[in-house]
C-alpha cells in the first residue's frame, strides 16, 4: 500500500537534517541540509537551547472526519517560541504503538515539499508557525481500525540552531464519516393513527471505499412540533445488524421526526433532515 512507502519515506527522512545549526552545536542539533523533518539525531522529545512549544492546533481544534473519497486539506498552527527568534516549524500526525513504528503517518506539505512553515512573529521572541497537511482517504486512511485517537508530533527550532522534539506533543482525533437518513410515514395520517419512522445510521468504510451500516448504535428519535424550533426526544431505538431504524409512533400534530446520533470516539455525531407529517 501506498501509505506502507509514506512511512518508510518518512523513516529514511527521519535521518536527514533539519536546518542548519553552529558549528558548535553539531553534535548536539539537527545537522544542516534544508528537508524540515523529525531528525534521527533528535531522539523522542529531544531539545537543544532554549526552543519551546507553546501550542499546536490542528484542524481549527475540530476532529478530522473523512469520508470514502474526497480528500482534505487540514490546517495546523504551531505557536514556537525561542530567545533569538523563530526560524520553522513543521508537524504531522501519526498513529499506532510507536513513532517510530507507526501504522499511519500524515505529513505537512512543507515536508513534502521541502519548505518552510509561514511564520508570523508576534513578538521579538515568538511565531506562530502555519502548516497544512493533505488527507486522501483512499491513500492515507488504509484501514478502519485508524479511526479514532492520532498523536501529534511537532518541532520547532530558533533562528540561532536551537531546536525543540515532540513526538506526542498533543492528541487530535480522526474519524470516519457517518450519514443519517428518515422516513416517516404515511403522509398525511389521521389524528392518533401510527406514524411509522424508518432510517439508516452508516458510516465510511475506508477498506472498500463505501459506506456501511453502523449497527448495535443507539439513535435517539426526536419530534419538532410545526411553528417552533427545538427537537424534542420522544424514545431511543438501537440500530440492527445492517444499520437501520424503526419504530411506531402515535400521530398527535403537525411537525418534524428526525433520528439523531450522539457520534463516538471514531464517528461524528449526525442528525437527518426533519421529515415533515401533516396530521388531519
Amino acid at each position: 500500500m501506498r501509505i506502507r512507502a509514506t512511512v518508510a519515506a518518512v523513516s529514511g527522512a527521519l535521518a536527514l537534517s533539519a536546518l542548519a545549526v553552529p558549528a558548535a552545536q553539531a553534535e548536539d542539533a539537527p545537522k544542516a541540509g534544508g528537508l524540515s523533518a523529525f531528525s534521527a539525531q533528535a531522539p523522542a522529545d529531544d531539545a537543544y537551547g532554549d526552543t519551546q512549544i507553546t501550542n499546536v492546533v490542528v484542524n481549527g481544534g475540530k476532529d478530522i472526519v473523512l469520508g470514502t473519497t474526497a480528500a482534505k486539506t487540514i490546517n495546523v498552527s504551531v505557536t514556537v517560541t525561542d530567545n533569538s527568534g523563530v526560524d520553522n516549524a513543521d508537524v504531522a500526525l501519526w498513529h499506532g504503538s510507536s513513532f517510530e513504528d507507526p501504522d499511519g503517518f500524515l505529513l505537512s506539505d512543507q515536508f513534502m515539499n521541502d519548505e518552510k512553515a509561514t511564520c508570523t512573529a508576534s513578538s521579538a521572541t515568538t511565531s506562530t508557525c502555519k502548516l497544512t497537511i493533505p488527507v486522501d482517504p483512499q491513500v492515507d486512511l488504509y484501514k478502519n481500525s485508524l479511526a479514532g485517537t492520532w498523536k501529534v508530533a511537532a518541532i520547532g527550532w530558533g533562528k540561532d540552531g536551537d531546536f525543540i522534539e515532540k513526538d506526542a506533543y498533543k492528541t487530535h482525533r480522526v474519524q470516519r464519516a457517518s450519514t443519517l437518513t428518515v422516513n416517516a410515514a404515511p403522509e398525511p395520517v389521521v389524528k392518533g393513527k401510527p406514524i411509522t419512522v424508518t432510517g439508516k445510521l452508516a458510516r465510511a468504510n475506508w477498506e472498500t471505499s463505501t459506506y456501511a451500516g453502523y449497527t448495535a448504535q443507539p439513535v435517539k428519535l426526536q419530534f419538532r412540533k410545526a411553528g417552533t424550533t427545538t427537537y424534542t426526544t420522544v424514545k431511543t431505538v438501537n440500530t440492527d445488524s445492517t444499520g437501520n431504524l424503526k419504530t411506531t409512533v402515535t400521530a398527535a400534530s403537525d411537525g418534524y421526526w428526525r433520528w439523531s446520533f450522539a457520534g463516538t470516539s471514531t464517528t461524528p455525531a449526525v442528525s437527518a433532515a426533519g421529515d415533515y407529517v401533516d396530521v388531519r
